[in-house]
């Protein structure tokens, strides 16, 4: 706590109570006058004026003291705190507010009371004592009506003036805006206050002053019948005195009412102007150092609802002043982001433009290996027909064997169309030493082909490696036949020049034959399977071309994708920079506005 609020809680009561006992007294005083004035020469008053004033001075102090402790009981509250005897908690300060709120009706209340009870008391008391005329008593006791409400009036004004510091320096302890607002009383009693102040403000000075009038009139009346020869010149006389003996009292009993007027239009101009000054502090932008105005009924409805507003528009400028900070942030980043996206893009668009010639270039060179596989497909057809011909062949030339076994005599002629059979055969195996080498070199460019496409072509290279060793096995088999056709050449020779080793030469043709049957009929074998893996091949290629140009068509598609994914990611960031013009322009208007770092710290911890 400062030492200044710590200096304002010690004088809470005294501030409060101070205006009761001082415009009481000055009411006092008037009453005094005024009753000396219209008293002094009544009946049964004369010499008992003194004895008047030392009674009313006397229940005047007792009614002030007593005043002074009826107060402090009823606000025990705000004298707890001012003696330190409570903590200024929540709790504690609202009680205090509402007590401090409540003062200044009781003040009046009380005031009035003390008038209407001490004057009718003191009325009674000069009546019993002194045995002034009951007449007298009762102008006394009138005096309580005439003085009462303009005083309790007066003190009414003087207490919600302070009382409303008194507030003011309660929520410094410690109470938030909302925790004040919920405290300080809500009524609608506007209308009937100024209805009683403008009545005791107008009613009780023409009252107090025609009767001044009515009774310096009856004295100078009095006076004048009085007098043995009364003239106009003693009249205009008496006039003059019942003039300045009475007119500075009218005077300073209307001075009084003005300024009662003067604090009432205090009371309802000041809030007034305070919120106008806070009004035009908001439309200016300045939300800072907010401060509640107290006051009372349904002004005090305006300042808690211009208060609560202030507070929330607060609020929801802070919220902006963040949400446009975050907003320019965030769209900075994303901008970011989108240029570096946008460069990305571009990147990819390029990678798989290159990515798409690629695999067109795949496709080609996969319908160009289906194509060769279709002509080795062919080769290999060829190949099968003309191992099965040689095995027939074959057959045909063992079965003449039998027949040159069984007649000796043909020999020769079999010998010679044997020899004519072996050409053939020769001319078989030449034709099938090329198939083979054209197969061989076909499965080469197959394997490596398949070995270019990847992971797609390695069933293709497997099979093309197969191929490749089957044309292998076909050529040793052909270099086994060239031999065997060899030895059947020098065989025949041999038969032709000795027909005695005809049979010799017979068994010997047999033998080899059925050995030439059975190459041939594993190179048939061989063939067939030679055909039936180059037919998987050609269908592995023709599968691959429908892939690879399926793959080129969905890259064509990925390519298209991507460059509607770049167009829109340059309207991306282009929308983002218009974002980001809007974040600052609103940043620049939500800054004009200027929020209490205790709004951002509240929002913060919310």
């Amino acid at each position: 706590m400062s030492p200044r609020a710590s200096s304002r809680r010690t004088s809470f009561t005294r501030h409060l109570m101070l205006p009761v006992p001082l415009t009481n007294l000055v009411g006092v005083v008037f009453g005094l006058h005024y009753a000396w004035l219209t008293l002094s020469d009544a009946p049964g008053m004369a010499g008992r004026m003194e004895l008047f004033v030392r009674w009313a001075c006397g229940m005047g102090a007792v009614a002030i003291v007593l005043g002074a402790w009826v107060s402090l009981a009823r606000l025990r509250t705000v004298r707890a705190l001012e003696l330190g005897r409570v903590a200024p908690t929540p709790e504690v300060l609202k009680a205090a507010v509402m007590e401090v709120t409540r003062w200044p009706d009781e003040a009046f209340l009380r005031s009035l009371g003390l008038w209407l009870f001490t004057t009718p008391l003191l009325g009674f008391a000069v009546w019993w004592t002194a045995g002034v005329d009951a007449d007298a008593a009762r102008r006394i006791a009138g005096l309580g009506l005439l003085f009462g409400p303009l005083t309790a009036l007066l003190v009414h004004c003087l207490v919600i003036l302070r009382s409303r510091k008194v507030v003011l320096w309660l929520a410094e302890l410690g109470m938030t805006h909302g925790q004040l607002i919920a405290a300080m009383p809500r009524r609608a009693e506007i209308r009937a206050r100024l209805v009683a102040f403008a009545f005791i403000s107008v009613v009780t000075p023409a009252v107090l002053s025609v009767q001044l009038s009515s009774a310096l009139g009856e004295r100078a009346l009095r006076q004048l019948m009085a007098h043995a020869a009364p003239s106009a010149e003693l009249a205009s006389r008496l006039r003059v005195e019942a003039l300045v003996s009475g007119g500075p009292l009218v005077l300073l009993v209307f001075a009084l009412a003005l300024t009662t007027a003067y604090l009432g239009g205090t009371l309802l101009g000041r809030p007034l102007r305070e919120l106008s000054s806070e009004a035009r502090r908001i439309a200016e932008g300045d939300l800072a150092s907010p401060r509640v105005v107290p006051t009372e009924d349904e002004i005090w409805d305006v300042s808690a609802a211009f208060t609560t507003m202030r507070t929330h528009l607060a609020d929801v400028m802070s919220q902006l002043q963040r949400a446009g900070a975050q907003i320019s942030a965030t769209t900075e980043e994303i901008l970011t982001t989108s240029g570096r996206y946008e460069v990305g893009a571009t990147e990819q668009a390029s990678s798989l433009d290159q990515t798409s010639a690629t695999t067109e270039e795949l496709a080609r060179s996969a319908r160009q290996i289906a194509e060769n596989a279709g002509s080795v497909a062919q080769i290999a057809q060829r190949t099968l027909g003309a191992a099965q011909q040689g095995q027939r062949s074959a057959e045909s030339f063992l079965g003449s064997m039998e027949r040159m076994k069984q007649d000796n005599v043909a020999i020769a002629s079999s010998v010679v169309r044997l020899n004519k059979r072996v050409q053939q055969i020769g001319k078989i195996v030449e034709f099938i030493n090329g198939v083979a080498d054209k197969s061989d070199l076909l499965a080469l460019n197959a394997e490596l082909e398949g070995t270019k496409a990847a992971e797609v072509g390695r069933g293709f290279s497997l099979v093309a490696a197969e191929m490749r060793r089957l044309a292998e096995n076909v050529l040793e088999s052909t270099k086994e036949i060239e031999g065997l056709i060899e030895e059947v050449r020098e065989a025949s020779a041999a038969a032709v020049s000795a027909t005695q080793g005809g049979v010799r030469a017979v068994e010997s043709g047999t033998t080899l034959a059925q050995q030439v049957s059975e190459s041939l009929r594993q190179i048939t074998k061989l063939a067939g399977k030679t055909s039936d893996a180059v037919r998987s091949i050609s269908l592995a290629t023709q599968q691959q071309q429908t892939g690879t140009d399926q793959l080129a068509e969905t890259m064509a598609d990925i390519l298209r994708i991507t460059q509607q994914s770049l167009n829109a990611t340059k309207q991306v960031s282009t929308a983002n920079t218009d974002l980001l013009v809007l974040a600052r322009d609103l940043s620049e208007v939500v800054e004009r506005f200027q929020i209490g770092q205790e709004t951002l710290r509240g929002e913060e911890g919310g």
